[in-house]
């Protein structure tokens, strides 16, 4: 496979807190970006892979933002295609909820954590020193999705689907140094004793990237006419 359709949909809804949806977007730059609230709708029949930004909005407000229960629906829809799909913080939440998991408002945390990261390849290369910035958290996993990650705050941390090509993180690989001032501003970032210098969260994208390629390539030759 020469080339990946891979799609970024992003779920922000306030526009003063787009910026790590513009930072996601950046790890994948040949991707096509999906503005999900404002109506935009993933081609499922042209994508090779989907990504699931982050979000202030909550998945329990899906009967006040009906575009909640259409993300719910793509959720089950990329699992029925066998879609290789990673969600991010929001995108963690509304995978497990689209599966019956259950999320809750627990409070923000806003920090460097340190995580316990399984043995999976979406965490290659990754250290254990990561992005939280979330006030919601999945607190019981929706079906067929098993815990892959998890730390102090949050014993849903990550998961992976059991026989579907999904990952979920609830922490944040597209944030780095650049936006410390901003996180600080906007969220009251504790800034605790770590150091940006050993997040490499930014490896999970490549990772998600080589895990769509080899997905296909085994799949080969059914899907030759994906990215041939």
């Amino acid at each position: 496979m020469e080339t990946l359709d891979l799609y970024v949909v992003r779920n922000e809804v306030n526009e003063e807190c787009r910026y790590h949806c513009d930072a996601l977007a950046a790890l994948f730059p040949d991707a096509t970006v999906v503005d999900f609230p404002a109506g935009e709708r993933v081609p499922l029949e042209e994508a090779d892979g989907v990504v699931l930004t982050g979000s202030t909005a909550g998945v329990y407000e899906a009967d006040e933002r009906p575009w909640i229960h259409e993300q719910k629906k793509l959720v089950r829809d990329v699992i029925n295609r066998d879609i290789p799909t990673l969600g991010v913080c929001f995108g963690h939440q509304v995978i497990n909820a689209a599966l019956d998991g259950t999320v809750e408002a627990v409070g923000t945390t806003a920090a460097l954590v340190r995580a316990s990261l399984d043995d999976d390849p979406l965490f290659k290369g990754v250290n254990d020193i990561v992005v939280s910035l979330h006030g919601d958290a999945v607190v019981e996993t929706g079906r067929e999705m098993e815990v892959i990650a998890s730390a102090d705050h949050a014993s849903v941390f990550g998961t992976r689907h059991r026989s579907a090509p999904v990952w979920t993180v609830q922490f944040h690989p597209e944030i780095d140094a650049l936006h410390e001032d901003r996180l600080v501003e906007d969220f009251d970032w504790d800034v605790r004793d770590r150091s940006f210098d050993a997040v490499t969260g930014h490896r999970v994208s490549d990772n998600f990237r080589s895990l769509v390629r080899e997905w296909w390539r085994v799949r080969a030759p059914e899907n030759t006419e994906r990215g041939e």
